[in-house]
This record gives C-alpha cells, structure tokens and sequence, in this order.
C-alpha cells in the first residue's frame, strides 16, 4: 500500500459513511463535505479545489454603500423588485461601457444571484410557446442550471462543445435546434468549468442561430472580463467584453457580483435583456402569468413569486461598485488578478508531473489563465482520479458532472492559498513518483 498524506483507507471509508458510491458523480456540496469530514478524521489539511468559493476581499466602496445603506434604514423597507434608481443607472452605464451595447434601463434588474436569474430565465422563457420543450445547454457547464430545469419539469438538451469549436459549431448547434423544439441556449463565457471563452466566430454563430430558429440566447457572464489575456477595464474602451448581443438581440445577460466584484455573500445579480426580448409577446405565457409580456412575467411573475425581489441594502453596494468602475476610480480587474497568477502557477506544478489540461484552447490560442481550469492524469478516469488524489490531500470535482463527455477533472484556484503552493508542488511530485 502507498505512504499517502492521508491514510487510503480512510477516503474510503467516509465515503461508505456518506452514502457516496462513485465521487465523479458527486455534486460540489456533497465533495465538499467528504473533505471536510476527512479533515477532521485525520487533521490533514487539504488542498480546496472543489468549490468557486471567491476568496478575495469585498472593494472597500462596495461595503461602505452598503453599510451607509443599513444606517439610512433601507432594511426596514421592502426593495423595489424592479430595482432601485441607482442601480438602474449604473447598470445601464456599465452595459455600454463594458459591453458596448445599449439597453434601456427598465430591462435592467437585480437578481439574488446568477442562480436566481438562471431559475427566473428558463422558468419564463421555456413558457413562452407551448410547442417548444426547453433549453439547449452548451456544454461543459454549470450543473445546477440543468438541476433548475430538472426541478421546474422541463426538458433540455446537451452537447460538450469540446469537438465543435469555430465553424463546426454551426452545423452541431443546427442539429440540436432544427426541429424547432428548443426555446433557450444557456452558457457561460468564461466556462465553468472548463475556463475556455467562446471566439468573435462562435458567438456570432450562436447569434446567427439564435436569430434563425427564434430562440433566446441567455448568456451567462459570471466571470465578467476575467478573461486575462485582453484587458477589459477600461469603461469606454475597446476591448469589450465579447458577448452573443453584438450579433442577435434575442438574449438575457447574467452579470454577477460574486466573481468579478468579490461580493459573493450578499447574492447580487445583474440581468440584463434586450428590449426586444424585454417586449416580447407570447399568449403561451398566460398559462401561467398573469401577462403575456415576458418582461413582466420575468419580474412580477417569476421573481415576485421567487423571493419578491433582492437585498434592498445589497443594491446599493453593487450599485456604487458599478459607479466607481463606470467613473474609473475602481479597477475591478486588477482586484482579482490573483486569480489568474496563482492558476498560472498551479497549472505549471500539474503539467510539471504529468497532468496535461483538458480544454486548452480558445481556436489557436491556449486558454487562459483564470477561476478555473481542467486537467488529467494519463491512464485515468476523472472518477478514479479525484478519488485517488483524496489520498494526496487534493481536491476537485470530475468532469462528468458538468456535461463534459472528456475524462478529468476541474480545479478552482480560488481557496488555495498562497502558502500551500508549496505544499500543492510536494503532493503533486509525489503523486507523479507514485503512479508514474
């Protein structure tokens, strides 16, 4: 048996305890838990891949709005659903000079969360015409999106789009959508969990389906210009962010703060639709709202019924972090830098010992360095891979849970301190000795 930092039999057997079979088919949550319950078994500290938990410090501005917020009694009130006026505003600056599109402020609204919008989306947009099913998942992907649909009763397809880059994901996307059956296609750029970013090609191509075939796009931003190969601050400035609406206006756009603003715990969204969309008229809707305008079945159907709205308080902390990086007096990228040396690094110590990335480039450019990244071992499975670093003290999640039909497994870099980089090396170079 191999001298592991932790024990081999003990993964095994907290694995029994929890009732988990195969940890490759295990969501984040449940990962988590076995780690945390083999750390308290043995006191071996891990190395926390598992989890997109941001790890860095909310901007002083945002905090301070929302404490004054507090002070000036918002918490006593119940928010406007649609949003407060600041926010509003600031949102609607943000998207142009971000973006470089232009929306109307009244199609601009707080969610608790991407999750939110992803459960208030579909839940409207999937209603919108009876003889549709549901929403097209460009995979890998989000698993809890899907676990959404699941819930509501909705159908969905899927692809990994891992053997469709650039032009070939034309004719896939057509394939899935041509019997005219789905509503949506849902993605996010840049990928969790796969960190590759959809090209100028393939959003345009996304875009030109979209318009085709009469579905609405919802993309989601969570890792807003994160992208670190391209700088993406400056309000005003090209480059933009890419994104699906410079080439259809059938979208709804997910904004997070959790990521780019390092505002995680207070869940605060932007959702972001075109007018169109905003206006759409669908008399499918009123099997299930009390309006036939998707705009209004989102906010006073969906969301109304969801939470009733987001933190009244919370608003105006996202609201003045927008404003200070709409007025360039906040550098929201160069916040969470970080992110993309320390994946730099820990990528290098996987290749070192004979781990190659998975999803490794963007048409001819190597991914980049970010939130997230994928990787194998040769002659393993993504299951039997995270189930043997256990041993080593790593941990992640596999791929097979996110709709990636690739073997592997994806790493987040974001609880991973800087002084257990050292200790990552030593555990991957034993690693490597030991199954090499």
């Amino acid at each position: 048996m191999k001298s592991t930092p932790v024990p081999q039999n003990v993964a095994e057997e907290v694995l029994s305890l929890n009732g988990i079979k195969n940890i490759g088919h295990a969501n984040i949550r449940e990962v988590s838990k076995i780690i945390n319950d083999i750390e308290q078994k043995t006191g071996v500290e891990f190395i926390r891949m598992e989890i997109g938990v941001p790890g860095l410090p909310t901007p002083e501005i945002g905090v301070n709005a929302h404490i004054q917020a507090l002070k000036n009694g918002v918490s006593s009130v119940y928010p406007p659903i649609d949003g407060i006026p600041e926010f509003k505003t600031e949102a609607v600056r943000f998207v142009k000079n971000f973006l470089d599109i232009d929306v109307l402020s009244e199609c601009c609204i707080p969610t608790t969360g991407s999750m939110q919008a992803g459960m208030a989306a579909v839940l409207t947009v999937n209603r919108m015409y009876k003889d549709k099913e549901g929403t097209l998942f460009i995979d890998p992907g989000f698993p809890v999106q899907k676990a959404q649909c699941k819930m509501l009763g909705h159908t969905y397809r899927t692809f990994d789009v891992y053997n469709y880059r650039g032009e070939k994901l034309r004719a896939k996307l057509e394939e899935m959508v041509s019997d005219g059956k789905i509503s949506s296609i849902l993605y996010s750029s840049p990928n969790n969990p796969a960190w590759f970013c959809l090209t100028e090609e393939e959003l345009q191509i996304i875009g030109e389906v979209a318009n085709k075939y009469n579905i609405i796009v919802i993309e989601d931003l969570a890792y807003f210009g994160m992208d670190f190969r391209k700088d993406y601050s400056k309000p005003g400035v090209s480059p933009y962010q890419p994104t699906v609406a410079k080439y259809t206006d059938n979208f709804i756009l997910f904004i997070s703060s959790s990521k780019a603003f390092s505002y995680a715990g207070e869940r605060m969204a932007l959702v972001v639709f075109s007018e169109k969309v905003w206006s759409l008229q669908a008399p499918d809707l009123l099997r299930f709202f009390s309006t036939d305008r998707l705009g209004r079945a989102f906010m006073f159907g969906a969301l109304y019924a969801l939470s009733a709205g987001t933190s009244h308080s919370a608003q105006y902390g996202f609201a003045a972090m927008l404003k200070a990086t709409n007025d360039s007096t906040y550098n929201y990228i160069e916040a969470v830098k970080e992110y993309g040396e320390r994946a730099r690094i820990m990528k290098q110590y996987f290749t070192d010992n004979g781990f190659y990335i998975v999803y490794d480039k963007d048409g001819e450019e190597a991914i980049a360095d970010g939130f997230f990244f994928t990787v194998n071992y040769p002659g393993y499975a993504g299951d039997k891979l995270l189930k043997e670093l256990l041993n080593y003290g790593i941990s992640a999640i596999a791929l097979d849970t996110t709709g990636s039909e690739c073997q592997g497994i994806r790493a987040c870099v974001s609880l991973v301190k800087s002084e257990q980089l050292p200790l990552l090396k030593e555990r991957l170079e034993l690693f490597h000795k030991q199954n090499s």
